[in-house]
């Protein structure tokens, strides 16, 4: 006899897309690798640091939730900074569900507002607002800042206050953003947390690296391409040759600092993050290069890849 009641009441699995909006510096990229468990976007106090659509990847029991990392919607000032916005609106057509995300210890200004009313644009997606670093707001602040955020739009599916570093509100956003997914099977196979590339996660780490101390306008200017990854012949060693990518020679000389002593910094600050994803000891090259205002060219920017 055929039991036929296991498949029937079965428990529907939801999965699908969700994306964080907002301000340069909210905070997204930390919250997303904060949800999926393990690093899979770099974070810096640099507005833009995210330049590309980074998928995380989180497993539950209830389904699959894949959270879409982009960069911050800004003012473009560059042919760079126009196809990220452009990429922003792309990813906002696609996914299910939109995040607004508002910081806590900042009052909401026009550039919130801007981008909140935007939403009108992506009819198909469900909405929600967060109130992000709770960790460094007070009460009071935390209050004030949901009323502001909550009297933006008329339409939240949920307004909720969550904190990245200490992990506050992280399972209710989770099944709340899930409980709004589409009914079906996984997208991902199971273990998989990013669909990026190895190359391109080594060289994201690198440049994370490279930002670290640079006066404001340097971090915009700063690119990396893996030229080549291979594992050493006899060896447990993986050669890695990178290049970091500037637009001047005055920053090529910043990246490298006094003597090569700066760059000796990047290379063991990246290593250190580089050798656990890879599995092995790690030598890692790099090279400065200049490409002239690669930002405003777009040969230049199709061959770094934008």
């Amino acid at each position: 006899m055929t039991d036929t009641n296991s498949s029937t009441n079965a428990v529907p699995t939801h999965s699908g897309f969700a994306t964080f909006v907002g301000r340069p510096n909210v905070g997204k990229s930390t919250l997303t690798n904060a949800l999926v468990g393990e690093k899979v976007a770099i974070t810096s106090d640099k507005p833009q640091t995210t330049r590309r659509a980074i998928r995380g990847i989180l497993n539950r029991p209830a389904g699959q939730l894949v959270i879409v990392d982009t960069p911050g919607i800004h003012k473009p000032r560059t042919l760079l900074g126009q196809r990220l916005n452009d990429l922003v609106d792309q990813v906002l057509g696609d996914v299910d569900v939109i995040v607004f995300c508002a910081p806590a210890n900042e009052k909401v200004g026009p550039g919130d507002t801007r981008i909140a009313h935007s939403l009108d644009g992506y009819k198909r997606a469900v909405k929600v607002a967060l109130v992000t670093k709770t960790d460094v707001a007070t009460r009071e602040q935390i209050t004030e800042r949901l009323l502001e955020v909550d009297a933006l739009r008329e339409d939240w599916s949920a307004v909720i206050p969550v904190s990245a570093l200490t992990n506050d509100q992280l399972d209710v956003l989770t099944d709340e953003l899930l409980a709004l997914m589409p009914i079906g099977p996984a997208l991902y196979p199971a273990g998989v947390v990013t669909d990026e590339s190895i190359e391109d996660r080594i060289a994201e780490i690198i440049r994370e690296a490279s930002l670290e101390g640079v006066r404001d306008e340097l971090p915009h200017s700063i690119a990396v391409t893996i030229e080549d990854m291979s594992p050493r012949e006899n060896s447990d060693l993986t050669d890695i040759f990178a290049n970091i990518v500037v637009e001047r020679d005055s920053q090529k000389a910043i990246i490298l600092g006094r003597g090569g002593s700066r760059l000796r910094d990047v290379g063991a600050t990246a290593r250190a993050q580089i050798e656990p994803l890879v599995g092995t000891r790690v030598f890692l090259s790099l090279r400065v290069r200049v490409a002239k205002e690669w930002q405003r060219d777009a040969k230049q920017l199709g061959r770094l890849g934008f």
